[in-house]
Protein backbone atom coordinates (compact mmCIF):
# COMPACT_ATOMS: atom_id res chain seq x y z
CA UNK A 1 0.00 0.00 0.00
CA UNK A 2 2.61 2.51 1.30
CA UNK A 3 4.94 1.39 -2.06
CA UNK A 4 1.86 2.34 -4.60
CA UNK A 5 2.13 6.04 -2.88
CA UNK A 6 5.22 6.86 -4.60
CA UNK A 7 3.00 7.17 -7.89
CA UNK A 8 0.75 9.49 -6.22
CA UNK A 9 2.39 12.51 -5.27
CA UNK A 10 0.55 15.12 -3.79
CA UNK A 11 -2.48 12.82 -3.90
CA UNK A 12 -4.96 14.61 -1.76
CA UNK A 13 -4.81 17.77 -4.19
CA UNK A 14 -7.26 17.92 -6.70
CA UNK A 15 -5.74 18.23 -10.51
CA UNK A 16 -6.92 21.93 -10.74
CA UNK A 17 -5.37 22.35 -6.94
CA UNK A 18 -1.67 20.52 -8.03
CA UNK A 19 -1.65 22.60 -11.42
CA UNK A 20 -2.03 26.05 -8.74
CA UNK A 21 0.50 24.72 -6.83
CA UNK A 22 3.07 23.97 -9.47
CA UNK A 23 2.81 27.26 -11.11
CA UNK A 24 3.12 29.07 -8.13
CA UNK A 25 6.70 27.13 -8.71
CA UNK A 26 9.89 28.27 -10.41
CA UNK A 27 10.44 29.21 -13.84
CA UNK A 28 13.41 29.80 -16.08
CA UNK A 29 15.79 28.32 -14.12
CA UNK A 30 18.85 26.13 -14.88
CA UNK A 31 20.45 26.44 -18.17
CA UNK A 32 17.80 29.15 -19.49
CA UNK A 33 18.10 31.37 -16.64
CA UNK A 34 19.08 34.93 -17.24
CA UNK A 35 22.47 36.14 -16.82
CA UNK A 36 22.93 38.55 -14.21
CA UNK A 37 22.56 42.09 -14.82
CA UNK A 38 25.73 44.32 -15.68
CA UNK A 39 24.32 46.77 -13.44
CA UNK A 40 24.86 44.37 -10.29
CA UNK A 41 27.92 44.27 -8.38
CA UNK A 42 30.04 41.26 -8.16
CA UNK A 43 28.79 38.71 -5.02
CA UNK A 44 31.36 36.39 -3.43
CA UNK A 45 31.21 33.38 -0.69
CA UNK A 46 34.22 31.04 0.95
CA UNK A 47 32.50 28.20 -0.43
CA UNK A 48 32.96 25.86 -2.83
CA UNK A 49 29.63 25.66 -4.76
CA UNK A 50 27.37 28.37 -3.45
CA UNK A 51 23.31 29.57 -5.34
CA UNK A 52 21.09 32.05 -4.70
CA UNK A 53 17.22 31.65 -6.12
CA UNK A 54 14.21 33.96 -6.06
CA UNK A 55 11.89 31.29 -4.92
CA UNK A 56 8.36 32.56 -6.55
CA UNK A 57 10.48 33.22 -10.18
CA UNK A 58 13.11 30.51 -9.70
CA UNK A 59 15.23 32.75 -11.18
CA UNK A 60 18.97 31.82 -10.03
CA UNK A 61 20.13 35.55 -9.03
CA UNK A 62 23.95 34.19 -8.44
CA UNK A 63 25.83 30.70 -9.05
CA UNK A 64 29.56 30.14 -7.54
CA UNK A 65 30.31 26.17 -9.46
CA UNK A 66 26.87 25.98 -9.26
CA UNK A 67 26.71 22.87 -11.44
CA UNK A 68 29.49 20.73 -9.74
CA UNK A 69 28.40 17.72 -8.23
CA UNK A 70 29.65 17.82 -4.30
CA UNK A 71 28.42 15.81 -0.86
CA UNK A 72 26.08 17.63 0.63
CA UNK A 73 25.35 15.87 4.27
CA UNK A 74 22.26 16.77 5.44
CA UNK A 75 20.73 18.55 3.27
CA UNK A 76 19.82 15.69 1.65
CA UNK A 77 17.10 15.69 4.06
CA UNK A 78 15.26 18.64 2.42
CA UNK A 79 14.46 15.58 -0.33
CA UNK A 80 13.10 13.02 2.43
CA UNK A 81 11.28 15.81 3.95
CA UNK A 82 9.26 16.67 0.90
CA UNK A 83 9.00 13.00 -0.63
CA UNK A 84 7.46 11.77 3.11
CA UNK A 85 5.14 14.98 3.00
CA UNK A 86 3.55 13.86 -0.41
CA UNK A 87 3.61 10.67 -0.43
CA UNK A 88 2.13 10.03 3.04
CA UNK A 89 -0.45 11.18 6.18
CA UNK A 90 0.83 13.44 8.23
CA UNK A 91 -1.38 11.39 11.01
CA UNK A 92 0.90 7.90 10.49
CA UNK A 93 2.20 6.50 13.33
CA UNK A 94 5.73 5.87 12.04
CA UNK A 95 7.17 2.59 13.84
CA UNK A 96 10.65 2.81 14.70
CA UNK A 97 13.01 -0.10 13.59
CA UNK A 98 16.40 -1.49 15.51
CA UNK A 99 17.91 -0.04 12.41
CA UNK A 100 16.87 3.12 12.84
CA UNK A 101 17.24 3.32 16.16
CA UNK A 102 20.80 2.51 16.15
CA UNK A 103 21.92 4.81 12.98
CA UNK A 104 24.89 6.88 13.64
CA UNK A 105 25.68 10.25 12.91
CA UNK A 106 22.95 13.00 14.85
CA UNK A 107 20.30 11.85 16.65
CA UNK A 108 16.33 12.48 18.18
CA UNK A 109 17.41 9.26 20.17
CA UNK A 110 14.24 6.96 19.10
CA UNK A 111 14.13 4.02 20.72
CA UNK A 112 13.48 0.71 18.93
CA UNK A 113 9.46 -0.07 19.08
CA UNK A 114 8.58 3.44 19.64
CA UNK A 115 5.81 4.95 17.43
CA UNK A 116 6.02 8.32 16.50
CA UNK A 117 3.35 10.28 14.67
CA UNK A 118 4.72 11.29 10.86
CA UNK A 119 4.32 14.76 11.54
CA UNK A 120 6.48 15.23 14.52
CA UNK A 121 9.39 13.06 13.32
CA UNK A 122 9.33 15.10 10.23
CA UNK A 123 9.97 17.90 12.72
CA UNK A 124 12.80 16.11 14.45
CA UNK A 125 14.61 15.70 11.12
CA UNK A 126 14.38 18.95 9.78
CA UNK A 127 15.30 21.00 13.10
CA UNK A 128 17.73 18.53 14.76
CA UNK A 129 18.46 16.49 12.00
CA UNK A 130 17.98 13.11 13.29
CA UNK A 131 19.41 10.26 11.24
CA UNK A 132 17.27 7.93 13.50
CA UNK A 133 14.37 9.90 12.19
CA UNK A 134 15.43 9.88 8.44
CA UNK A 135 15.65 5.95 8.25
CA UNK A 136 12.53 5.49 10.48
CA UNK A 137 10.83 7.89 8.16
CA UNK A 138 12.15 5.94 5.10
CA UNK A 139 11.55 2.53 6.17
CA UNK A 140 7.55 3.69 6.45
CA UNK A 141 7.16 5.83 3.73
CA UNK A 142 8.95 3.78 1.34
CA UNK A 143 8.75 0.43 3.10
CA UNK A 144 12.76 0.09 2.80
CA UNK A 145 15.60 2.20 2.75
CA UNK A 146 15.83 0.99 -0.62
CA UNK A 147 12.57 1.87 -1.93
CA UNK A 148 12.78 5.39 -0.35
CA UNK A 149 15.69 6.12 -2.34
CA UNK A 150 14.50 4.80 -5.16
CA UNK A 151 11.39 7.57 -4.22
CA UNK A 152 14.24 10.11 -3.81
CA UNK A 153 15.66 9.66 -7.17
CA UNK A 154 12.58 9.34 -8.94
CA UNK A 155 11.35 12.86 -7.37
CA UNK A 156 14.73 14.62 -8.30
CA UNK A 157 14.58 13.47 -11.80
CA UNK A 158 11.00 14.45 -12.46
CA UNK A 159 11.70 18.03 -10.63
CA UNK A 160 15.06 17.65 -13.52
CA UNK A 161 18.26 17.65 -10.69
CA UNK A 162 20.31 16.92 -13.71
CA UNK A 163 23.13 16.58 -10.88
CA UNK A 164 22.12 14.96 -8.26
CA UNK A 165 21.78 11.40 -7.00
CA UNK A 166 20.81 9.72 -3.46
CA UNK A 167 22.39 6.49 -2.12
CA UNK A 168 20.75 7.14 1.53
CA UNK A 169 17.80 9.45 3.29
CA UNK A 170 19.87 10.99 5.60
CA UNK A 171 22.93 12.94 3.86
CA UNK A 172 25.58 10.07 5.14
CA UNK A 173 28.91 10.02 3.16
CA UNK A 174 28.58 7.19 0.65
CA UNK A 175 29.87 6.81 -2.72
CA UNK A 176 27.46 8.17 -5.49
CA UNK A 177 25.43 10.29 -3.19
CA UNK A 178 25.87 13.78 -4.35
CA UNK A 179 23.88 16.76 -5.62
CA UNK A 180 24.70 20.53 -6.72
CA UNK A 181 24.20 23.91 -5.25
CA UNK A 182 21.86 25.13 -8.46
CA UNK A 183 19.61 21.57 -8.10
CA UNK A 184 19.44 22.59 -3.99
CA UNK A 185 18.20 25.70 -4.87
CA UNK A 186 15.92 24.29 -7.14
CA UNK A 187 14.93 21.68 -4.98
CA UNK A 188 14.26 24.14 -2.07
CA UNK A 189 12.45 26.70 -4.32
CA UNK A 190 10.00 23.52 -5.15
CA UNK A 191 9.54 22.78 -1.29
CA UNK A 192 9.05 25.74 -0.30
CA UNK A 193 5.78 25.69 -2.04
CA UNK A 194 4.92 23.24 0.00
CA UNK A 195 3.08 24.96 2.93
CA UNK A 196 4.12 21.60 5.38
CA UNK A 197 7.39 22.08 4.62
CA UNK A 198 7.48 25.75 4.78
CA UNK A 199 6.04 25.81 8.09
CA UNK A 200 8.30 22.72 9.67
CA UNK A 201 11.69 24.59 8.23
CA UNK A 202 10.79 27.41 9.97
CA UNK A 203 9.81 26.60 13.37
CA UNK A 204 12.64 27.55 16.32
CA UNK A 205 11.40 24.96 19.02
CA UNK A 206 8.95 22.60 18.65
CA UNK A 207 7.90 19.79 21.23
CA UNK A 208 6.37 16.07 20.81
CA UNK A 209 5.00 13.39 23.08
CA UNK A 210 7.60 11.26 24.30
CA UNK A 211 6.31 7.39 25.15
CA UNK A 212 9.63 6.41 26.69
CA UNK A 213 9.56 9.50 29.48
CA UNK A 214 7.11 11.86 31.34
CA UNK A 215 8.86 14.61 29.45
CA UNK A 216 8.08 15.53 26.18
CA UNK A 217 10.84 15.40 23.03
CA UNK A 218 11.44 19.03 22.87
CA UNK A 219 14.18 20.23 19.74
CA UNK A 220 15.32 23.65 18.73
CA UNK A 221 16.71 24.30 15.64
CA UNK A 222 19.91 24.13 14.91
CA UNK A 223 19.34 27.00 11.64
CA UNK A 224 20.94 29.73 13.11
CA UNK A 225 19.62 32.28 10.71
CA UNK A 226 16.52 31.77 11.66
CA UNK A 227 17.71 34.08 15.02
CA UNK A 228 20.47 36.36 13.53
CA UNK A 229 18.84 37.58 9.76
CA UNK A 230 15.63 39.47 9.68
CA UNK A 231 12.90 37.73 7.77
CA UNK A 232 14.86 34.10 8.03
CA UNK A 233 12.07 30.99 7.41
CA UNK A 234 14.51 27.77 6.36
CA UNK A 235 15.65 26.08 5.82
CA UNK A 236 18.45 22.97 6.43
CA UNK A 237 22.02 23.09 7.62
CA UNK A 238 24.48 20.11 7.10
CA UNK A 239 27.72 18.58 8.41
CA UNK A 240 30.19 15.66 7.63
CA UNK A 241 33.91 15.10 7.68
CA UNK A 242 34.22 14.85 3.81
CA UNK A 243 31.00 17.31 3.20
CA UNK A 244 31.94 19.83 5.50
CA UNK A 245 29.76 22.43 6.84
CA UNK A 246 27.23 22.99 4.32
CA UNK A 247 23.77 25.02 4.89
CA UNK A 248 20.76 26.44 2.79
CA UNK A 249 18.95 29.37 4.24
CA UNK A 250 15.57 30.63 3.21
CA UNK A 251 14.79 34.52 4.25
CA UNK A 252 11.41 36.86 3.17
CA UNK A 253 11.40 40.20 2.95
CA UNK A 254 8.53 42.99 1.70
CA UNK A 255 6.79 39.73 -0.03
CA UNK A 256 9.95 38.01 -1.34
CA UNK A 257 11.75 35.25 -0.72
CA UNK A 258 15.04 34.23 -1.46
CA UNK A 259 16.68 30.89 -0.71
CA UNK A 260 20.72 30.63 -0.32
CA UNK A 261 23.08 27.76 -0.67
CA UNK A 262 26.42 26.45 -0.12
CA UNK A 263 28.44 23.50 0.43
CA UNK A 264 31.96 23.30 1.93
CA UNK A 265 31.68 26.71 3.27
CA UNK A 266 33.78 27.81 6.12
CA UNK A 267 32.32 31.07 6.81
CA UNK A 268 28.60 30.05 5.87
CA UNK A 269 26.40 32.12 8.42
CA UNK A 270 28.24 35.21 7.15
CA UNK A 271 28.28 34.76 3.70
CA UNK A 272 24.55 33.62 3.97
CA UNK A 273 23.43 37.29 5.10
CA UNK A 274 25.54 38.74 2.32
CA UNK A 275 24.37 36.71 -0.26
CA UNK A 276 20.64 37.30 0.97
CA UNK A 277 20.86 40.98 1.48
CA UNK A 278 22.51 41.28 -2.16
CA UNK A 279 19.55 39.25 -3.80
CA UNK A 280 17.00 41.85 -1.88
CA UNK A 281 18.97 44.89 -2.35
CA UNK A 282 20.03 44.27 -6.10
CA UNK A 283 16.80 41.89 -7.41
CA UNK A 284 13.34 43.21 -6.49
CA UNK A 285 10.38 40.93 -7.46
CA UNK A 286 8.42 43.19 -9.78
CA UNK A 287 4.98 43.10 -11.18
CA UNK A 288 5.39 42.13 -14.90
CA UNK A 289 1.57 41.78 -15.29
CA UNK A 290 -1.68 41.91 -13.21
CA UNK A 291 -4.69 39.58 -13.82
CA UNK A 292 -7.35 41.27 -15.57
CA UNK A 293 -4.45 43.67 -16.93
CA UNK A 294 -5.89 44.66 -20.44
CA UNK A 295 -3.94 43.64 -23.59
CA UNK A 296 -3.23 46.54 -26.08
CA UNK A 297 -5.22 46.49 -29.03
CA UNK A 298 -7.25 43.09 -28.44
CA UNK A 299 -10.34 42.16 -26.47
CA UNK A 300 -8.43 40.54 -23.59
CA UNK A 301 -6.67 40.71 -20.63
CA UNK A 302 -4.02 38.44 -18.67
CA UNK A 303 -5.12 35.33 -16.97
CA UNK A 304 -2.42 35.47 -14.11
CA UNK A 305 -0.44 37.89 -12.14
CA UNK A 306 3.82 37.71 -12.79
CA UNK A 307 6.12 38.72 -10.94
CA UNK A 308 9.83 38.30 -11.80
CA UNK A 309 12.90 39.62 -9.63
CA UNK A 310 14.65 42.37 -11.81
CA UNK A 311 17.83 44.42 -11.56
CA UNK A 312 18.13 47.67 -12.10
CA UNK A 313 17.51 48.60 -15.63
CA UNK A 314 15.76 45.27 -16.67
CA UNK A 315 12.19 46.15 -16.68
CA UNK A 316 12.89 47.90 -19.81
CA UNK A 317 14.73 45.50 -21.44
CA UNK A 318 11.62 42.85 -21.29
CA UNK A 319 9.49 41.75 -24.38
CA UNK A 320 6.29 40.18 -24.92
CA UNK A 321 4.34 38.35 -27.77
CA UNK A 322 0.75 37.78 -27.84
CA UNK A 323 0.41 34.27 -29.62
CA UNK A 324 -3.56 33.29 -29.70
CA UNK A 325 -4.93 29.67 -30.34
CA UNK A 326 -7.24 28.14 -32.41
CA UNK A 327 -11.01 28.93 -31.98
CA UNK A 328 -11.46 24.83 -32.50
CA UNK A 329 -9.25 23.90 -30.06
CA UNK A 330 -10.23 22.67 -26.64
CA UNK A 331 -8.35 25.06 -24.21
CA UNK A 332 -10.06 27.43 -26.70
CA UNK A 333 -13.66 25.93 -25.39
CA UNK A 334 -12.37 25.70 -21.75
CA UNK A 335 -11.84 29.89 -22.35
CA UNK A 336 -8.43 30.26 -23.03
CA UNK A 337 -7.50 32.48 -25.89
CA UNK A 338 -3.73 32.10 -26.30
CA UNK A 339 -0.66 32.83 -24.05
CA UNK A 340 1.42 35.88 -23.33
CA UNK A 341 5.34 35.31 -23.54
CA UNK A 342 7.81 37.75 -21.74
CA UNK A 343 11.36 37.96 -23.08
CA UNK A 344 14.50 38.92 -20.92
CA UNK A 345 17.86 39.21 -23.29
CA UNK A 346 16.26 36.98 -25.91
CA UNK A 347 14.81 34.80 -23.29
CA UNK A 348 12.05 33.20 -22.28
CA UNK A 349 10.85 34.21 -18.60
CA UNK A 350 7.16 33.75 -18.26
CA UNK A 351 4.26 32.99 -20.20
CA UNK A 352 0.55 33.48 -18.76
CA UNK A 353 -2.64 32.39 -19.88
CA UNK A 354 -4.84 35.29 -21.90
CA UNK A 355 -9.04 35.52 -21.79
CA UNK A 356 -11.44 37.70 -22.78
CA UNK A 357 -11.37 40.58 -21.04
CA UNK A 358 -15.44 40.30 -19.89
CA UNK A 359 -14.32 36.62 -18.49
CA UNK A 360 -14.88 35.66 -14.98
CA UNK A 361 -12.12 33.79 -15.40
CA UNK A 362 -10.53 37.21 -14.40
CA UNK A 363 -12.73 37.41 -11.11
CA UNK A 364 -10.74 34.91 -9.42
CA UNK A 365 -8.69 36.12 -6.37
CA UNK A 366 -5.06 34.79 -6.37
CA UNK A 367 -3.63 33.58 -2.91
CA UNK A 368 -0.43 34.74 -4.33
CA UNK A 369 0.34 36.31 -6.67
CA UNK A 370 1.53 33.46 -9.45
CA UNK A 371 4.61 33.30 -12.12
CA UNK A 372 3.88 31.60 -15.51
CA UNK A 373 4.64 28.18 -17.79
CA UNK A 374 8.05 28.00 -18.88
CA UNK A 375 7.06 28.86 -22.68
CA UNK A 376 9.74 25.12 -22.86
CA UNK A 377 6.81 23.34 -21.35
CA UNK A 378 4.24 24.76 -23.46
CA UNK A 379 6.32 24.07 -26.88
CA UNK A 380 6.58 20.60 -25.58
CA UNK A 381 3.17 19.80 -25.50
CA UNK A 382 2.56 20.68 -29.31
CA UNK A 383 -0.09 23.09 -29.07
CA UNK A 384 -0.76 25.51 -26.29
CA UNK A 385 -2.73 24.84 -22.95
CA UNK A 386 -2.27 26.54 -19.73
CA UNK A 387 -2.82 23.21 -17.70
CA UNK A 388 -1.70 20.55 -19.93
CA UNK A 389 1.57 17.87 -19.61
CA UNK A 390 2.13 18.72 -15.80
CA UNK A 391 5.25 16.59 -16.05
CA UNK A 392 7.00 18.89 -18.86
CA UNK A 393 5.82 21.58 -16.68
CA UNK A 394 7.32 20.45 -13.48
CA UNK A 395 10.67 20.00 -15.71
CA UNK A 396 10.29 23.46 -17.68
CA UNK A 397 9.90 24.92 -14.30
CA UNK A 398 12.94 23.77 -12.45
CA UNK A 399 15.19 21.39 -14.55
CA UNK A 400 15.02 24.18 -17.18
CA UNK A 401 14.59 21.21 -19.63
CA UNK A 402 13.44 18.02 -20.56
Amino acid sequence: MKLLRRHQSIRRLSYAALAVALLTAAIGIGPAAVDAAASVPPLGTHAKASALIDVESGRILYNKNGEQRLRIASLTKIMTAIVAIENADLSDKVKVSVRAAGKEGSSIYLRAGEEMKLEDMLYGLMLRSGNDAATAIAEHVGGSIEGFVRMMNEKAEWIGLDNTHFMNPSGLDDEGHYSSADDLAKLTAYALHNPTFATIVKTREKKAPNPNESWDYQWSNKNKMLNMYEGADGVKTGYTKLALRCLVSSATRNGQQLAAVTINDRDDWADHRSMLDWGFEHYKLTIVAKQGQPISGYPLAAGRTFRYPLANGEAEQLHSKLSLISSTSTPYALGERGMLQWELGGRTIGVVPVYDAASTRLQWKEKRPLPALDNAASARAGSYSFSATLHAVVRALFGGGA
